[in-house]
């Protein structure tokens, strides 16, 4: 990974903890986040325990600024209205928020959200002044088939359109197969750079091969202390989204650790 992209590791907690425990390992990753060495962090805890997390993380920095943010884990693309349970962008903003997770695999597949979903919200984050982590990964089925390149083309280009050289030069992409997700599987290292290396072409058509260069891409899907190390040598991938993993501070900060 180049100097020019600093990693990042983002955690999302997903419908997990409950308020004590959110404070406990937010304290605690708070407090070892040195061991990630450069590496950026972000906690993406339920909602309505984001203002929660962004009050301990305050609290343990003081006066010294931490590398630890707070990111929702999804978003509507409408700045307010008659949307029950939804969230807005600056609803996240106002709870300390300064990322959020869209398109994950899970929204797509069990609450039906589309590449043109995502890319309104992706929109609408970007507009807001937010840090979209754009999630895009294929099915095993489509791996299987060999459709992998194809599907993750569509989803790239259709989730990130009409978006700017400079609002694409804010963003991070996930790759999650979907087939990885909690499964224990894991893409080996080599499949997951050549994907990652897909990605950063087609950002370099959106935009420029400048632009692809600065933009972070990070991989999701069953990552763990011990197979993080190798994905962190890989030359395209910039960190990544840790579903699991991130429930435990111990597990967090050792992938931090091999990606810092």
């Amino acid at each position: 990974m180049p100097a020019t992209r600093r990693a990042i590791v983002a955690g999302n907690w997903k419908m997990n903890l409950d308020c004590a425990q959110a404070e406990s390992l937010t304290a605690v990753v708070a407090e070892r986040h040195a061991e990630a060495g450069t590496a950026e962090l972000v906690l993406c805890p339920p909602a309505v325990y984001l203002a929660v997390v962004d009050s301990v993380l305050k609290k343990v920095a003081g006066k010294s600024p931490l590398s630890v943010a707070v990111g929702g884990q999804n978003m509507h693309d409408k700045a307010s209205g008659a949307f029950t349970g939804e969230v807005s962008a600056a609803m996240l903003l106002d709870t300390g928020c300064r990322y959020v997770i869209l398109g994950h695999s899970e929204r797509r597949t069990l609450f039906g959200e589309t590449d043109a979903t995502v890319n309104l919200k992706t929109k609408a984050a970007l507009a807001a002044g937010l840090i979209p982590i754009v999630c895009v990964g294929e099915l095993l089925e489509e791996r299987e088939a060999d459709h992998t390149d194809a599907i993750i083309s569509k989803q790239v280009r259709e989730s990130l359109a009409a978006l700017s050289a400079a609002e694409l030069s804010k963003i991070i992409v996930a790759y999650e197969p979907v087939w990885a997700i909690g499964t224990g599987k894991v893409a080996t290292p080599q499949q997951a750079q050549e994907v990652h290396a897909l990605i950063r072409r087609l950002l370099g058509e959106l935009a420029s091969s400048a632009v692809a260069s600065v933009i972070r891409i990070v991989y999701g899907g069953s990552v763990k202390p011990d197979n993080a190390a190798a994905l962190a040598e890989q030359p395209d991938i910039d960190g990544a989204l840790v579903g699991g993993a991130s429930l435990k501070a111990d597990d967090f900060l050792g992938i931090a650790a091999s990606f810092g």
